[in-house]
């Protein structure tokens, strides 16, 4: 899954072979690296709280280095949280698009934050907020904005595919339940050392749920 993968290098432009002795990375790649070094340290089990020094010595730069590409810690996590949104929603609106059946959309949804999850464990534990406990609170009022955008996105695949008395109330209940399991299987995997795969019995569990 392509959107999955945080590294996006620019292309080059050949600058670097005509002059071999400047090897500092451009503005947006160094802005990259250092997102992808803190998504790094947070796939570590159990990792206690990211300090910019921990994170500057894994890149061997200085703090200051740090803060000329991001203000503040907090607008790091916020360059971790933007990936997150754009790949997800762009998913999500894939499926949507090429997926006929609604239930079946709702569905896919759930496994793709799923699988998304497993391929990103540091972005999990930012998604649950356990990255986000001793950060700025508007990191996690932003994360839970994300769960809330996404129960709107299940609630709309399945009231297109309700057919009963009250279509819009049965679909936020199934759209809320899907989301505490998603939630739940993401808190489970991040809690467990990622040990336990969210997508543990996935196709039997939904087939209850949708």
């Amino acid at each position: 899954m392509s959107h999955a993968e945080l590294s996006q290098p620019e292309p080059s432009s050949g600058a670097d072979a005509q002059s071999p002795a400047r090897k500092r990375p451009k503005p947006g790649e160094r802005r990259v690296q250092i997102l992808q070094a803190l998504a790094t340290m947070l796939e570590q089990p159990g990792a206690e709280r990211i300090t910019t020094a921990a994170l500057a010595a894994r890149l061997e730069v200085s703090e200051a280095a740090l803060y000329r590409h991001f203000a503040s810690k907090a607008q790091m996590f916020e360059g971790l949280i933007e990936f997150i949104e754009q790949s997800v929603f762009t998913l999500i609106n894939q499926i949507v698009e090429r997926e006929p059946q609604a239930p079946a959309q709702a569905g896919r949804i759930v496994a793709m934050l799923l699988q998304f999850a497993e391929k990103n464990p540091g972005m999990t534990r930012v998604m649950v907020g356990d990255a986000l406990v001793f950060e700025n609170e508007r990191l996690q009022q932003r994360m839970n904005q994300f769960f809330d955008k996404v129960e709107a996105s299940l609630k709309q695949c399945l009231r297109v595919a309700a057919d009963g008395a009250t279509p819009t109330v049965d679909a936020q209940v199934r759209a809320s339940v899907l989301t505490a399991f998603t939630v739940g299987r993401l808190q489970r995997f991040a809690r467990s050392g990622f040990k336990r795969m969210p997508s543990e019995h996935l196709d039997a569990s939904l087939a209850r749920m949708i």
